[in-house]
């Protein structure tokens, strides 16, 4: 309201009244704001981190309102014995090639001071790791050619002339074999090299290969590899749980966009722990119907964080969406940062001394190596009643709070999410939080802070399936680079599904791919 000399009142108690409520609503106002420049100065200069305090110190924030104290009974904390590791540097890895190199002593310094020979006793092993620097070398297929002489002159068509058929290749006529294509896929995908600098890295080794010959192999190599992706797709579809996450990029040249508007790459995750399969999908927008579209008739459970795209899944017949307690734990950090140093301990501390029992329960489950199933029975009989006291707790403080300040956007963004947050105590193999897809999509992110946009839609789409296949290897516990030149060997000749299951990481050997790279390199 705007005051003038007209509308304010003459008596001075009204006017002292008056100074009294503007000046609160001045405090308020310069409080809020505060907390923001707090935050925001954390958020561009502050620790990313968003690791919690230790278990016993968050323990030491009182719960209040519990509605049934005989519920949570203390727990038994069982402290191990001190131990400390034995110092000195871990072994190397048992399947690298050795190489022997013997130091020995003269055949004079053999003989001893009595005039008998010495005899071994044993010997004195110091193992060093060696790196030669990437071995370049040219493959020379070569065809001989067989021709009947005594045919020749008696048949029109000339002598008859036999040759093996040209081996299959990835990408035909062309220079790259599996090993280059490997090798340089793996330089931007997994080492984040933009191709050019591996152009670069090329012309000092006196190899001539332009970045845009790199760049259309890439995407020649993922028109190959479409079988795979679509195989891949299926299995993250056939699984009981799937996490799905987004981040941005650039695409320069794509059709009625300008080259400054956001796209977005897509990760959808199978959250089964005995087949880890990864998807990562291109679209130019964000919205709901990209993940609608993937999901299909899907039935199961599915994790997100609380971007309202994907509210539909609530609606989704068979589905059952589950919310990321980590988003909810992230609101109240940021009040606890927005604070600064000389704060208090106040409701913000207590909402995460509420999470913080909840993650320990899971630390332990992990520590213990519990089944889906035991995990389930513990979160029932230990999580749930933390839950149910913690919410009693955010509608009390959602009352005395007021909405606008971060506390109370924390508080409010819980409560609304609720019903998604406690989805992961329906099945042991759900986590408390959407962190696997986060994680999953942070190599694409860190990848793209070197590559900075793709060029077409066409590159980002062959991105996309080349991190698919990447990550999927990774996750399953292959070497990347092994991988790749395995399946790129075999690709060409296969012709049928099975051939193109069989390539697939979980029915792969890890130790026989990973011997046959180094006995090829050797």
């Amino acid at each position: 309201m705007k005051f003038t000399p007209e509308t304010l009142p003459d008596n001075p108690l009204d006017l002292k009244l008056l100074i009294v409520e503007l000046q609160a609503q001045y405090e308020k106002q310069v409080s809020l704001l505060i907390e923001q420049i707090r935050l925001l100065r954390h958020n561009l200069f502050g620790v990313k981190s968003e690791k919690l305090p230790a278990a016993g110190t968050m323990q030491l924030i009182p719960l209040f309102d519990l509605p049934e104290p005989e519920a949570l009974e203390p727990e038994l904390v069982i402290v191990p014995t001190h131990s400390r590791k034995k110092p000195g540097r871990k072994p190397l890895p048992a399947d690298l090639p050795r190489i022997d190199v013997l130091h020995d002593i003269s055949d004079e310094e053999k003989i001893c001071a009595c005039g008998c020979t010495l005899s071994r006793i044993g010997e004195e092993v110091m193992e060093q790791l060696d790196i030669i620097p990437a071995r370049i070398q040219v493959l020379r297929h070569i065809r001989p050619k067989y021709a009947c002489c005594h045919c020749e002159g008696v048949d029109d068509d000339g002598p008859t002339v036999k040759i093996a058929p040209a081996p299959l290749q990835m990408i035909p006529k062309s220079i790259a074999s599996p090993g280059l294509l490997a090798h340089i896929l793996t330089g931007k995908f997994v080492d984040h090299l933009p191709f050019y600098r591996q152009e670069k890295i090329f012309h000092r080794k006196g190899i001539n290969i332009g970045r845009a010959s790199m760049c259309n192999w890439a995407m020649k190599t993922a028109e190959v590899c479409e079988p795979l992706l679509n195989l891949l797709k299926d299995e993250v579809r056939e699984g009981r749980l799937i996490n799905i996450d987004e981040t941005t990029i650039q695409v320069l040249a794509e059709p009625g966009r300008t080259p400054t508007q956001k796209s977005y790459m897509w990760i959808f995750r199978r959250g089964d722990p005995e087949r880890p399969v990864l998807v990562y999908q291109y679209a130019p927008s964000r919205g709901g119907e990209i993940a609608k579209t993937f999901l299909d008739d899907f039935k199961g459970y599915v994790q997100t964080d609380g971007y309202i795209g994907y509210d539909f899944l609530d609606q989704c017949t068979g589905v059952r969406h589950v919310g990321c307690m980590a988003h909810a734990r992230r609101k109240f950090r940021e009040v606890v940062t927005a604070q600064g140093k000389n704060r208090k301990s106040g409701s913000a501390d207590e909402a995460l001394a509420y999470i913080g029992r909840l993650y320990k329960l899971e630390q332990d489950a992990r520590a213990r190596k519990m089944t889906a199933d035991q995990i389930h029975a513990m979160r029932q009989e230990q999580a749930k009643p933390i839950l149910d006291a913690f919410r009693q707790w955010l509608q009390k403080r959602a009352w005395q709070t007021p909405p606008k300040g971060l506390l109370g956007k924390a508080i409010n963004y819980t409560l609304k999410q609720w019903n998604r947050l406690v989805g992961y105590l329906e099945d042991g193999i759900i986590t408390p939080d959407n962190n696997a897809a986060e994680n999953a999509i942070r190599p694409f992110v860190v990848g793209r802070k070197n590559w900075l946009f793709s060029g077409t839609p066409q590159g980002a789409e062959a991105s996309a399936l080349l991190y698919s296949l990447i990550e999927t290897a990774k996750a399953n516990g292959f070497e990347p680079y092994s991988y790749l030149r395995h399946i790129f060997q075999h690709l060409p000749m296969v012709t049928t599904l099975e051939g193109y299951e069989a390539l697939l990481p979980w029915n792969l050997d890890r130790t026989t791919i990973t011997r046959a790279v180094l006995d090829v390199e050797d």
